[in-house]
């Protein structure tokens, strides 16, 4: 009876979430996604088309972690999902394809180093530590320093309440994080992680860090927020618009970053990198922009 108790009022939160727009998943006591089912064992349907390495998989099951994440309600409540939620320990939830980034703060020194470093923006307390949460979206990457790890695209996160304070736009000390992490596991043939736009790759561009900052996020969400299609001509329309904002610009301007992080939203909902590539670069191009390839970014 407790089980049946804690799983209707998993779900229920989870809906509470869809009508929201935040992408949902079950996630187990231990606070991981679901191991895949017999079909989906060790990527052999060849993952979903919006992971890393895109694939043809349409598994009903919410398989593949953070690539089962959905904001249907008949999705959520399907038979699929019925014995993921009976044995749920939390709802989880994608921080990217919700628009905003967390820093996972994982115990007190981790917390005490974000107070004297990060900018406040929303917090939510956690078992061991906290979330700080930015409204935008960046390249996931774990054990960016002791304890803290970030989770935006292509990740998931506990969903542990709204959290206190006010919400601030992803600040350039955040997405700096990253830089320099190579990811666990990473082979010489494996993707490089992609760049994200700062004002140190930007020393030629005429307009504010918090301007360039404000038109990339919005435009990311913009992205993000085409879960079902339309997502590359978003990317496409995107990547055109921000690269006529720089054609006064002396530069250089970072444009390489600024596509390298409307391809990873893109990609993180399903359009295959090549093809998300290919309509940045047209984007810039109609822009008058000539830019190198976001492949190289």
């Amino acid at each position: 009876m407790t089980r049946d108790i804690s799983a209707s009022e998993h779900l229920r939160q989870a809906l509470e979430l869809v009508a929201l727009g935040v992408p949902v998943l079950p996630l187990r006591e231990s606070k991981g996604p679901f191991g895949n089912c017999a079909a989906c064992a060790k990527n052999a349907c060849g993952g979903r088309p919006n992971m890393k390495s895109a694939g043809a998989c349409s598994c009903p099951r919410p398989c593949h972690g953070w690539a089962a994440a959905s904001t249907s309600a008949d999705v959520v409540t399907s038979a699929a999902w019925a014995a993921a939620w009976q044995r749920a320990g939390v709802v989880g939830y994608h921080p990217g394809g919700a628009g905003v980034t967390v820093v996972d703060l994982d115990d007190a020194d981790a917390v005490a180093w974000a107070r004297e470093t990060l900018p406040a923006t929303r917090t939510v307390t956690t078992t061991r530590g906290q979330h700080w949460i930015y409204l935008g979206t960046m390249q996931s990457a774990n054990g960016v320093r002791p304890g803290v790890d970030i989770k935006s695209l292509m990740a998931y996160a506990r969903w542990l309440g709204r959290g206190e304070g006010q919400m601030i736009r992803l600040p350039e000390t955040v997405t700096a994080l990253p830089r320099y992490v190579v990811p666990t596991g990473a082979v010489a043939a494996s993707p490089m992680p992609r760049a994200s736009w700062t004002r140190a790759v930007a020393s030629g561009c005429r307009h504010t860090e918090r301007y360039v900052r404000t038109g990339l996020d919005k435009g990311v969400a913009m992205v993000a927020g085409h879960r079902e299609q339309g997502a590359a001509s978003q990317a496409f329309g995107v990547a055109r618009f921000l690269g006529s904002l720089h054609q006064e610009c002396p530069g250089p301007c970072g444009l390489e970053a600024l596509g390298g992080e409307i391809v990873a939203a893109a990609v993180s909902v399903g359009v295959p990198e090549p093809y998300a590539v290919r309509a940045v670069d047209r984007g810039f191009a109609e822009a008058g922009i000539p830019v190198p390839s976001t492949q190289m970014a």
